[in-house]
């Protein structure tokens, strides 16, 4: 086992550093780490924050303190087996490809020298690897996408980008979960939210799962819209590898 580094967040937080890169072998510690501690059900520990290459946990001092938490820790980062965690699984995110929904969609083409086409099936084939949540909630940082059609943010943000609003920067994609400002060049769009207050659980996706978009055409979008309104519609999802 690596070593890692344990950082206090004053007296009522961890943070767990598993290395200084991101790599989806750093992110999958981080991940198991975190599914072990809600295995477990630690009395104690509040709350959870998975980042690329750490772990943060955040503990109530009158019930846990520190040394205990370190120690805990410690057991499980020593064994890193024997308890069950959950498989990742893929999901699949319904995106409408198109200079309508998408405005930058044909300068990531030419920037790249390719046909609008090339870019919607580079885009579209891999399955991402959901880093972490941040920025805004329930907005999800994907690992792997083809440097192909990779391209550079704006010169001048966009005052106000729509939710659901699929993006490149540089060679990241993502997508906008909630109505905001943004640099990001915009490709194309879902009507799945990705965060609502309305639902059980207000943040749809989760880190160490995966993410691949589905194209579809402007008619299927708004069928899906109007489910999405009415709450019946469920994105696709199925255990990675099966």
């Amino acid at each position: 086992m690596k070593s890692v580094r344990y950082l206090p967040l004053g007296d009522t937080g961890l943070t767990v550093e598993f290395g200084n890169e991101i790599s989806p072998a750093i992110n999958s510690r981080v991940t198991r780490l975190c599914d072990m501690l809600k295995t477990l059900n630690v009395n104690g520990i509040i709350e959870t924050v998975p980042t690329y290459r750490s772990l943060s946990i955040y503990y109530d001092p009158s019930i846990l303190d520190l040394e205990s938490l370190t120690s805990l820790v410690d057991e499980l980062l020593e064994s890193e087996i024997g308890l069950s965690v959950t498989n990742p699984y893929v999901i699949e995110i319904p995106v409408w490809y198109s200079a309508e929904s998408g405005p930058d969609l044909e300068f990531v083409a030419s920037h790249n020298g390719k046909t609008v086409d090339e870019v919607i099936k580079i885009h579209s084939t891999p399955e991402y690897l959901i880093y972490m949540i941040g920025f805004t909630p329930g907005f999800p940082y994907l690992g792997g996408m083809d440097n192909s059609i990779a391209a550079p943010r704006l010169d001048n943000p966009r005052v106000k980008i729509e939710a659901g609003s699929v993006g490149i920067a540089g060679s990241q994609t993502g997508i906008y979960s909630v109505d905001s400002p943004g640099g990001w060049r915009l490709i194309g769009k879902t009507p799945v939210k990705l965060y609502d207050l309305e639902r059980e659980n207000p943040v749809l996706l989760k880190s160490g799962n995966y993410l691949r978009f589905v194209p579809v055409t402007k008619e299927e979008y708004l069928k899906i819209a109007e489910q999405v309104e009415k709450g019946t519609y469920h994105c696709k999802m199925s255990e990675r590898g099966v």
